[in-house]
């Protein structure tokens, strides 16, 4: 068997391939944007020949990179962001993709809010309707663009799309479809009483046909290897949904263990060893058949700085180094005072309330580049607080994290963290925590580990570790009430603001 797993992470932009030996070492790595489509107002979509060609491109990249033969990768996972949209047609032909980021059915939402639509989805599937929750964009497009809708032979997720590409079978697995709440979380299987639920029940012939994360999902083919360098037969598994894949790339893998994600997304999960907890949370996923995941996420993490860098920070001079990594030190620089401005990270939505934006408030003529920037690594901090205070609320117990995606890149932004949840929060070696969860669920599927606990112990490591500092305990209590107050006191206008949007010509039906 081959020495070396190939593990891919396709984002909401970014596809990455990253090829790894049975020690969690990254042996070479490529990467390739993506371009979101923005057809109208609340609309993200992509297309899936870019996304594809993206991915073939980075695996041979990666495959000459590392200078092996392409038979000594013993095989491949995938992980790849949840929810969103992802369809072929009756052909098995690429249809549309739309991305998590897409608020399109916002209103659909609030629709089903009124007539408690998510009282009947939530004891089976453990989530509420949201805007860019798959089977929600399903009921959408059946609505909206039925002509779109006749078209579609099968709905799936980002990575799934990626196996079928390299495999030809249209597959997807529990992961990906219990955190789009698609499966009955008990039994993880779909459910007519929640497709009904959806409105979808004449859908299920839609839905792929469900294996376990590190089954294998197929096997790479004549075709898919002419194109992307690997060697025909090399197994491809299930893979993972990308903040599961995340908390496995970074050691999170037993009950109680805590993952916090700050990525385009804010993940907040925690393990959990029973279907759901005592009280609601945003979603729920499984990984194995012994453990769940309760999640709390929304779209405002750390794509609020990748925002600030390109919008405000293109220009300046890095002298050689990273724009983001000029940004953070200009708020290092900062000294935290109770006047500094604050920042709502709602550039895509919040949570249950896609009409949500963004904003800083308290900005004055005295307060700097710096001070701004450290606004939004705070205000991204303080939302994802307030998951946290969910979890917690619902019966989650922790008492300590493990911190990942491209927020855990800085020096500063961990210790923010820290500062604002009051845990300790510990960094893993590897940046591509994603790839490697995919990697070890590659390994598991082969047989090289038994389960996902013995891959990340052979395969993750932990680099940096950071404690609360107790003397900011009383200054973030006292700015994250402000946060929250602030939001409040906003929600009226953003749905007064949305409105004039949606009257604008050209907006979403």
């Amino acid at each position: 068997m081959g020495e070396y797993l190939l593990g891919l992470d396709a984002g909401n932009t970014v596809i990455k391939a990253v090829i790894f030996d049975r020690q969690g070492n990254e042996i070479a790595t490529a990467s390739a944007e993506g371009h979101s489509v923005m057809p109208c107002s609340g609309h993200v979509e992509r297309g899936l020949d870019e996304l594809w060609d993206n991915a073939r491109q980075v695996i041979r990249a990666c495959i000459e990179q590392a200078g092996i033969r392409p038979g000594e990768i013993a095989a491949i996972g995938c992980a790849g962001h949840g929810n969103g949209l992802y369809a072929l047609d009756h052909d098995g032909q690429p249809l549309l993709g739309i991305q998590s980021l897409d608020t399109r059915a916002a209103g659909l939402v609030e629709e089903w809010k009124a007539e408690g639509v998510g009282d009947r989805t939530y004891p089976i599937g453990q989530q509420r309707p949201w805007p860019s929750q798959t089977p929600t964009l399903l009921a959408w497009l059946k609505r909206h663009r039925p002509e779109i809708f006749a078209r579609i032979g099968t709905v799936f997720l980002c990575k799934d799309f990626i196996v079928n590409r390299l495999t030809e079978q249209r597959v997807s697995e529990v992961s990906d479809m219990t955190g789009c709440g698609l499966l009955n979380i008990a039994s993880r299987r779909y459910d007519c009483d929640l497709m009904d639920a959806y409105g979808l029940g004449d859908c299920l012939e839609l839905l792929p046909p469900l294996i376990d994360s590190a089954e294998i999902a197929g096997q790479v083919t004549e075709a898919a290897a002419a194109r992307t360098g690997l060697a025909p037969g090399t197994p491809v598994v299930g893979g993972l949904f990308d903040v599961v894949a995340s908390a496995v790339g970074s050691g999170v893998t037993r009950t109680g263990a805590a993952s916090i994600i700050a990525g385009t997304w804010s993940i907040n999960q925690v393990i959990i060893d029973r279907p759901e907890l005592d009280g609601p949370v945003f979603m729920s996923s499984t990984f194995d058949r012994h453990r769940y995941l309760a999640i709390e996420s929304s779209a405002t993490s750390a794509a609020n700085l990748e925002w600030l860098v390109r919008a405000f920070f293109t220009d300046i001079e890095t002298t050689g180094r990273s724009p983001f990594d000029v940004c953070c030190d200009l708020a290092s620089a900062i000294e935290p005072t109770p006047d500094d401005p604050l920042y709502h990270p709602f550039l895509y939505g919040a949570q249950q309330d896609g009409n949500a934006r963004a904003g800083f408030y308290g900005v004055a003529g005295w307060h700097t580049q710096g001070h701004l920037v450290r606004a939004v690594l705070e205000g991204v901090a303080f939302g994802h607080r307030q998951h946290v205070e969910t979890m917690r609320k619902a019966g989650a117990v922790f008492n300590e994290a493990v911190l990942s995606g491209g927020g855990s890149r800085s020096l500063l932004w961990p210790q923010i963290f820290a500062d604002v949840l009051g845990v300790p929060v510990s960094v893993a070696r590897s940046r591509e925590t994603g790839a490697l969860g995919a990697a070890i669920a590659a390994g598991t599927g082969v047989g090289i580990f038994c389960d996902f606990a013995e891959g990340a112990a052979a395969m993750v490591r932990t680099e940096r570790f950071y404690r609360p500092n107790v003397a900011l305990e009383a200054h973030y209590a006292r700015r994250y009430g402000l946060y929250r107050d602030i939001a409040d006191a906003m929600a009226p206008l953003w749905r007064r603001l949305t409105a004039v949007e949606a009257m604008a010509p050209g907006a979403a039906a």
